[in-house]
């Protein structure tokens, strides 16, 4: 039999018949377990910082501070939770920002109720999850770039994915059999050859060429 590890959720969308309806979907499974829901930032935020759960599924429109800018303070005030968002939006300056803030997913609100239940358990587990109508977003993104002018080589795009994903030179150098030597040299010509100085700088980029959704 197959236990699947419990996965601590708390909920901010600032709804009330959102919130009850996302908890009455999310408590049908025994391994997810709804430890906490706000209706403001604020409040989420307090909630966070008491249980630091492992996702925090969050609303992109937010009153008085926007999903996109709480993004951040989730993170500041739990560093280990991992931010899911939850949109009606499906346009690319949303999705880009926000996981140039730092979230590690973005679904639509129109999801089928397994889908939303997928990508919690796949950004618990360290991934990152991508509805599909916001996958066809970023390839459209992906597709762009790769009919544009980009100076890197192929090996050096999968470097640089993983450097936007927040990820370490050596968890980065096990994931391509590289050594750490040979990623950090990747990551010198990469800033080089892009004209940056700064990992956001490198997020960006990858963003806007839609990298983050080749991983």
């Amino acid at each position: 039999m197959n236990i699947k590890r419990e996965i601590s959720v708390v909920l901010v969308d600032n709804h009330p018949l959102v919130l009850e309806g996302l908890r009455a979907i999310l408590e049908t499974y025994e391994h997810i377990k709804v430890v906490g829901t706000a209706s403001a930032v604020r409040s989420g935020l307090d909630i966070v910082a008491g249980l630091a759960p492992d996702i925090v599924l969050l609303d992109i429109n937010m009153p008085q501070i926007s999903g996109i800018d709480a993004i951040e303070l989730f993170k500041r005030e739990a560093p280990s939770t991992r931010v899911l968002m939850l949109s009606m939006h499906d346009s690319r300056e949303y999705i880009s920002a926000s996981v140039l803030r730092g979230a590690s997913g973005y679904i639509l609100k129109d999801v089928p109720n397994e889908e939303i239940v997928r990508a919690i358990e796949t950004v618990a587990a360290s991934g990152t999850y991508f509805s599909t109508g916001v996958s066809e977003v970023l390839l459209q993104q992906k597709r762009k770039a790769e009919s544009s002018a980009f100076p890197l080589t192929v090996r050096e795009r999968e470097v640089l994915a993983h450097l936007a994903m927040g990820r370490s030179n050596k968890e980065i150098a096990a994931l391509l059999d590289l050594s750490v030597a040979t990623v950090e040299t990747h990551r010198k010509t990469i800033k080089r050859k892009l004209g940056v100085s700064t990992t956001a700088d490198l997020t960006r980029i990858a963003i806007e060429h839609g990298l983050i959704s080749a991983l």
